[in-house]
């Protein structure tokens, strides 16, 4: 690693961190808690990204693994940004804010959801298409909240 690569990294550490401080509570930071999310879609397993490749999207800042994967995700962020902005898909069909461990996801018709855990995974695929469309409705109740305010 460079040293100017190096100093690019921690650049970006810091202002997530600092834009976490702020009060952003509509993102996590880094998103999917540094996993390539292209990784989800065109690999068998995600893996992590680094701050050698990263894209800024929403607000939410996303590592990749590779310049491809950087390329592919800002040709088409929509794609491979995760549903509620990596919360929890279980949590947010609820109306919370939870979490969602880049461990325990499903890619559903071309969408990245992630889950707290294998729990709250297995519950939430008992009704995979209903607990998309209640999430989709309380998203837009919930997107802009403090998950402590919930």
């Amino acid at each position: 690693m460079t040293f100017k690569s190096t100093l690019l990294a921690f650049v970006v550490l810091i202002g997530l961190s600092t834009s976490a401080m702020a009060g952003d509570h509509t993102h996590s930071a880094p998103a999917v808690q540094g996993y390539d999310v292209v990784s989800y879609q065109t690999g068998k397993r995600p893996v992590r990204g680094n701050g050698h490749y990263l894209a800024v999207h929403e607000g939410a800042t996303y590592l990749f693994s590779s310049k491809a994967n950087q390329e592919k995700f800002e040709a088409n962020p929509a794609k491979y940004a995760p549903a509620y902005n990596g919360y929890c898909a279980f949590g947010v069909s609820v109306g919370e804010k939870f979490v969602g461990d880049p461990e325990v996801w499903r890619v559903i018709d071309g969408k990245l959801y992630l889950n707290l855990d294998a729990g709250i995974q297995d519950m939430w695929l008992k009704d995979v298409p209903g607990r998309i469309a209640s999430a989709d409705d309380k998203w837009k109740k919930i997107a802009s909240k403090d998950p402590a305010s919930l």
